[in-house]
């Protein structure tokens, strides 16, 4: 497995590729975080944040020892300080070649994702799997916090600008959580969209939430990875509005049969239970 530091226009996104069904660990395709970070002033040894991508995996089969599949979800948690992503088709393309694998339990199937996640990303890959016989539950729900869809005002720039963020540091700090669903970003090679809901935790001066709102909009016709979005949201609000603490996560729905939701945090916050947006 190569693990060089590719940008995203060698990656297979966007290209035909040939189904392999065959285990074949070499599919994965890891692109280096530093590239997409020094645009927006993030020293690696130096990062404002801590955090994960959990990815839920929800096309993952295998064969038994005897050749009969075995169908399962996986969950697979990324640090954030690992110092490569992995991009998503690749992954994809990689879980569809167990699928005519032969492992001789589940614990192996988990050790070997493990293994080559934690390869391809330069850091350990938290795995879990959970076969559908055990019949695992899904949870579904919405952020405790505060909806911002709602505000009644105009818009028109689809064009990232975080010059929208302000906070009003002659008041109080206040301690609230601010979501919306209207986060829509679009891919960094392909340029189709990914949509997703975003959320805002945070203790600091208030955020003006139409600010925040438009802000989000403005990613409308952004063009980046699921994993840069989040880590840009981040550092926008962090140099704008200057909170004490801060979180910003996003839920993206699947493609693929893969959803991503990146996590970051200063630390305050710990990293979300693994609850889905009803659009996931």
């Amino acid at each position: 497995m190569s693990h060089s530091n590719h940008g995203a226009e060698a990656s297979p996104l966007g290209r035909a590729v040939a189904y392999r069904d065959t285990y074949a660990p070499e599919l994965l395709f890891p692109i280096s975080r530093q590239i997409k970070r020094d645009e927006i002033g993030l020293a690696g040894d130096a990062l404002p944040f801590v955090g994960e991508d959990l990815w839920n995996a929800y096309e993952l089969s295998w064969l038994s020892p005897r050749g009969k599949p075995v169908v399962a979800i996986g969950t697979f948690r990324v640090p954030a300080s690992s110092p490569r992503l992995i991009e998503s088709k690749s992954l994809k393309l990689y879980l569809n070649s167990f699928n005519q694998h032969k492992f001789i339990d589940p614990a192996l199937v988990r050790d070997t994702l493990s293994h080559d996640l934690s390869a391809a990303a330069g850091a350990p890959v938290a795995v879990a799997i959970e076969s559908l016989s055990r019949r695992p539950c899904r949870m579904f729900g919405y952020p405790n916090g505060v909806l911002l869809d709602e505000i009644d005002i105009d818009i028109d720039n689809y064009v990232t600008d975080p010059a929208s963020l302000r906070a009003d540091g002659e008041t109080d700090e206040v301690s609230e959580t601010l979501y919306s669903h209207l986060l829509k970003s679009n891919c960094l090679v392909t340029g189709q969209p990914d949509w997703g809901t975003i959320v805002v935790r945070y203790i600091g001066a208030p955020i003006d939430r139409a600010g925040l709102l438009r802000y989000i909009v403005s990613f409308r016709s952004h063009n980046e990875f699921h994993e840069q979005c989040v880590e840009r949201v981040y550092c926008d609000i962090l140099q704008r509005c200057a909170p004490r603490h801060l979180a910003v996560w996003a839920r993206y729905t699947r493609r693929g049969g893969l959803d991503i939701n990146p996590f970051r945090s200063s630390g305050h916050y710990p990293s979300p239970d693994n609850v889905a947006e009803v659009r996931q």
